[in-house]
């Protein structure tokens, strides 16, 4: 505004040229024209793209590195720094700070479309129930009254149950066993899940005859066995692990995962942490490394943990990590050529023997003189 103040005033208050304004103030000709002509005290720009050059051509490939990055365990991760150098060994030539705000962008659309999704749940009957207390104000012959009112609701039917207590409550004589935006996409009249970072964005469905997929992005984010019914619900499980990450508990009424059939041996890991506190948190780490290692590498893992009559999260995630350090390298046969005749073997005393021998050639030395003592030192 202060420059469009200076170039109002100096053609239409001192009668300047548009010329001469432009020597003065550095501006270009067109700058001054738009000012002069448009009668405009202030402009606005609203950038309506970003424009990455450098970035631009290598986004594809930056994706999947992110993508793989964050589905390794978090103490395998690669840092930016080192996601830049692959980056840039495979040719790209922009700098570091591009990276870094495109890591951070990516980054902050994966955790708010996944933050968006939730699990499913579902349960048999009378399984489990939800319960809360309120507080009422009411009206009792003629005297305002507060009571005490429990509300339930059971889980399978969400049939409704709410009495009031003006007394001490004397809880219930028979109750169920226990107390307690999804990702998913419709197509003809079905639903099928898809990936939990695709949640709040719209996906290309390709329908083919035995399959259907589902596309964001350029990437796959879900394929399923095309249901010819109506009203059926799809699910694969795997697309659920990420929300399970921040909703463990989902994992024993999740219906994506009551009818999964897991292999012998990660079942019987499941079996053993459903016992214990904290095991279902635990069951999430494991199932988490299906999507780095895959399925039947976890199950091997926990077959041999069991193996060793453990069964914790970290014990499988150590097999797993050491089942992906590389392979020693092969051994190479040495020529005869090179070979050592006599092999050198570890014997203390020849150290003491060299160090006796040199601390009596500089004692020598000393007796000689400081010119001699130097030519030993320098010998040695």
């Amino acid at each position: 505004m202060e420059t469009i103040a200076k170039i109002r005033r100096a053609h239409f208050i001192d009668g300047k040229s548009i010329k001469q304004i432009c020597r003065e103030l550095r501006l270009s000709r067109n700058t001054v024209r738009k000012v002069i002509r448009s009668g405009a005290t202030e402009f606005t720009y609203d950038r309506t793209t970003q424009p990455r050059p450098k970035i631009d051509p290598w986004r594809s490939e930056l994706d999947a590195m992110l993508a793989e990055n964050a589905r390794r365990p978090k103490r395998e991760r690669l840092t930016l720094i080192r996601i830049y150098e692959e980056l840039r060994n495979r040719g790209y030539g922009g700098g570091y700070d591009a990276v870094r705000r495109y890591a951070a962008n990516w980054s902050k659309t994966t955790q708010e479309a996944s933050a968006s999704a939730y699990v499913p749940l579902s349960f048999d009957p009378g399984e489990a129930y939800q319960f809360d207390w309120s507080h009422e104000i009411v009206l009792i012959d003629g005297v305002t009254t507060t009571v005490k009112v429990a509300h339930v609701r059971l889980c399978h039917s969400r049939m409704p149950f709410v009495r009031a207590y003006v007394g001490p409550f004397d809880g219930f004589h028979a109750v169920p066993a226990s107390v307690s935006k999804t990702c998913l996409v419709r197509f003809d009249k079905n639903r099928y899940s898809v990936d939990a970072r695709a949640v709040g964005r719209p996906v290309e469905i390709r329908a083919y005859a035995d399959r259907l997929e589902c596309w964001q992005d350029g990437q796959v984010v879900g394929r399923h066995d095309r249901a010819f019914g109506r009203d059926n619900t799809v699910y694969d499980p795997l697309h659920y692990i990420p929300v399970l990450a921040r909703k463990p508990g989902a994992l024993r009424n999740g219906a994506p995962f009551k009818e999964w059939d897991l292999p012998f041996a990660l079942r019987r890991v499941q079996r053993k942490l459903e016992r214990q506190p904290g095991g279902d948190r635990q069951m999430v780490e494991i199932l988490s490394a299906v999507l780095t290692d895959g399925i039947d590498a976890v199950d091997a893992a926990c077959a041999e943990a069991l193996s060793h009559n453990v069964h914790s999260a970290g014990v499988v995630l150590n097999i797993l990590a050491r089942h992906r350090e590389p392979p020693p390298p092969l051994t190479i046969a040495t020529p005869d050529a090179l070979r050592l005749a006599c092999e050198p073997m570890a014997n203390c005393h020849r150290y003491d023997s060299l160090r006796r021998q040199t601390d009596g050639t500089l004692r020598s030395a000393e007796r000689d003189g400081p010119a001699e003592a130097l030519r030993h030192e320098d010998s040695l």
